[in-house]
């Protein structure tokens, strides 16, 4: 583990600590467990990127054919690329 430090007001320090007692846990494994919970619902991993994305245009109309739309963008690309931007 790596040690840090953190600015608490009081009225969280005091929750803290009275959890702490409660719960028989460290002022620190409540605040580890806290981060911990922030991370995971804030932070979204590849595959359910992808989940969530799957079929995102499928109701976009002038998709039929993906080559030629990939091939527009592949265009306008290089045309950036030869302006500097």
């Amino acid at each position: 583990m790596v040690r840090t430090q953190i600015y608490l007001d009081e009225r969280q320090k005091s929750v803290l600590e009275r959890l702490s007692a409660q719960r028989g846990a460290s002022v620190s494994d409540l605040i580890r467990h806290a981060v911990d919970q922030f991370i995971e619902k804030t932070s979204i991993d590849f595959d359910k990127a992808l989940e969530v994305s799957y079929g995102i245009w499928r109701d976009r109309s002038g998709m039929d054919d993906s080559s030629s739309y990939v091939e527009t963008l592949r265009r306008d690309w290089e045309k950036r690329d030869k302006r500097g931007g």
